[in-house]
């Protein structure tokens, strides 16, 4: 049994020979932003997401492995959410406005996710099938503790939390060059902070997540709450951002609560949530 879905967003996954894809479909008019912070990204419209970009909001957010082969299972999104005439309206139609995000996994030497994977995660999503996490979608390829030249489990996660009348859901992919920090401050698999071996393992890495909310915010809020939830990348991997990850978060606010949120706390809350979704990776049964 999965997860139920993610407030008013649709979220579906596609698996298949050790990658795939998960892929988050907001409502109509969602808003949205984003940051990367890892050094070696592989992103998808990711400039659109800056606040001073004319384009506010986002159809979709594709999460991928592949690498940027991978970055293709958007291509079998837009073609979906095309055909259902949703996206930005311009003179000649919608274009939908699809943002992706891949982490470097062993497809990239085999057969990474294609088209048709992005196809196949979106109809999921319209179905609303249940979500699983774990090693599944985007996470099936995941791992982690690469600095101590290890492949300690990685995966697909998720926490949800209020935060005054809204509420907020981090989705994540853990796939870090660093270890996952349980609470107590040590990582999950073993060792101390800060222990490292002769020669990290040499593999690139990247952690990338979407934050909602059903709060009401314009995209520099959004863009707030992305960097928020690099705050919870910090707190639950180490190391985090590295030059091998490509860590990236993406934040969308559907605007269903009407009533006034309190910015400051719903980022405190973000950070929060996503050190718990980081957390449920790598221990989801």
């Amino acid at each position: 049994m999965g997860e139920p879905q993610l407030l008013s967003a649709h979220a579906g996954n596609w698996t298949g020979g050790g990658t795939g894809v998960t892929v988050v479909l907001p409502p109509p008019g969602t808003v949205g932003s984003g940051e990367v912070r890892g050094g070696a990204p592989a992103t998808r419209e990711f400039d659109l997401l800056h606040p001073l970009r004319l384009v506010d909001r986002v159809d979709a957010v594709v999460l991928s492995g592949g690498s940027a082969f991978g970055l293709a299972a958007a291509d079998g999104v837009m073609g979906v959410l095309r055909a259902r005439g949703l996206g930005y309206p311009t003179a000649l139609g919608p274009v939908p406005v699809v943002v992706g995000m891949s982490i470097f996994d062993a497809s990239v030497a085999g057969r990474p996710p294609t088209s048709a994977a992005g196809r196949a995660a979106a109809l999921a999503a319209l179905r609303g099938d249940d979500l699983l996490l774990g090693t599944t979608g985007a996470g099936a390829g995941a791992a982690t503790g690469g600095w101590r030249g290890r492949a300690d489990p990685g995966g697909l996660g998720r926490a949800d939390a209020p935060a005054g009348p809204a509420r907020v859901t981090a989705l994540v992919v853990v796939n870090a060059w660093g270890d996952v920090l349980g609470r107590d401050g040590r990582p999950v698999f073993g060792g101390g902070p800060g222990l490292r071996v002769a020669t990290p393992f040499g593999r690139e890495n990247t952690t990338i997540a979407v934050v909602l909310t059903d709060a009401r915010l314009d995209k520099t809020g959004c863009h707030l709450l992305a960097q928020s939830g690099h705050t919870g990348f910090a707190r639950a991997l180490h190391p985090a951002h590295s030059r091998y990850d490509g860590d990236a978060v993406v934040a969308l606010a559907t605007g269903e609560v009407t009533a006034e949120v309190d910015l400051d706390l719903l980022r405190a809350v973000t950070t929060e949530v996503m050190v718990e979704a980081v957390r449920a990776a790598v221990t989801y049964p």
